[in-house]
């Protein structure tokens, strides 16, 4: 990865042949959480740089895709732009995407698109020329990803892995987990992958001194889990979650939600919700938890 030790932004750079997955790539990163940017003309890639060093969208990784749409000029004009950001100071990685001839081939046959450089309808002359005009960048980039026998699935397990290193990742896991406590009183959530009812739990709404309190309180959270219960509902369901979410993200979802509710959200869901958010972060999940119905006054007594 490019840097010469100054102020550092995190970009990737993604460019390649045609054909070879540029577009289907940079969907994956949108969903890893990146500001994507497609065929960014090579001219306005400094500016970029420039605005993501202002924007909030900089705390984001941040990719564009460049590539040789823009002609022969393409590789003397893209090297000028790399060599201005190195003097900016700007971090950046090259991610360089490529095929066989004969599979570029059979996706633009399959997709009947005409390759962008083509000028006879020839798209195998077409790709010949392009790889013999990307040969300098290619040699310049920092990861490369031959195409060729990719299904979808190894596309993305290929992305993520280069994700995690250009950015320092230091989550192994790279799902998202979302943790949302609620109540049941005002329905439930349909978002949610699972969702755990915990009002066997023991009930804080009947201890006057407790009542007022909500689940994110010390008090609450030791009477909820002061029982054998508790204690094992705890085990269980770390159990069930370490063994699914692994299996949510082998089938391809980034995001895994789930839910535990309580009568009215305030008080019991919170703390368990609390509790299942710090040990899957020791397990090194990344967790953002939402508390749907904790301020809601309108609370009912009944179990």
């Amino acid at each position: 990865m490019k840097d010469n030790g100054k102020k550092q932004t995190h970009l990737l750079i993604i460019t390649g042949l045609s054909g070879a997955g540029k577009t289907k790539s940079t969907k994956m990163l949108e969903d890893l959480g990146y500001y994507c940017v497609d065929n960014l003309p090579v001219a306005l890639l400094t500016r970029f740089a420039d605005i993501i060093h202002q924007h909030p969208y900089d705390q984001k990784m941040n990719a564009v895709v460049i590539d040789a749409r823009e002609g022969e000029d393409f590789t003397q004009s893209l090297s000028k732009a790399l060599d201005q950001l190195s003097q900016q100071g700007m971090q950046y990685a090259i991610l360089f995407l490529e095929a066989s001839q004969e599979v570029l081939v059979r996706r633009f046959s399959e997709t009947r698109r005409k390759h962008p450089l083509s000028d006879d309808g020839s798209n195998l002359h077409a790709i010949i020329k392009e790889r013999k005009l990307l040969e300098s960048i290619r040699g310049k980039a920092d990861f490369i990803i031959d195409t060729t026998n990719f299904s979808t699935k190894d596309l993305r397990e290929k992305i993520i892995s280069i994700m995690m290193k250009i950015s320092n990742q230091t989550h192994p896991h790279p799902i998202h987990v979302n943790i949302l406590s609620f109540g049941y009183k005002a329905g439930i959530p349909i978002d949610a992958d699972i969702i755990m009812d915990v009002r066997f739990l023991p009930n804080p709404y009947y201890d006057c001194e407790l009542k007022e309190l909500n689940g994110l309180n010390d008090e609450i959270a030791e009477f909820v889990m002061d029982n054998e219960v508790a204690k094992n509902f705890i085990n269980k369901a770390l159990d069930l979650l370490l063994f699914v979410i692994p299996l949510y993200h082998k089938e391809g979802k980034n995001q895994f939600t789930l839910a535990f509710g309580c009568t009215g959200g305030k008080h019991r869901s919170v703390a368990i919700a609390e509790l299942i958010q710090k040990t899957l972060e020791k397990k090194g999940y990344h967790v953002n938890i939402q508390h749907r119905d904790i301020y809601n006054d309108d609370q009912i007594s009944e179990l």
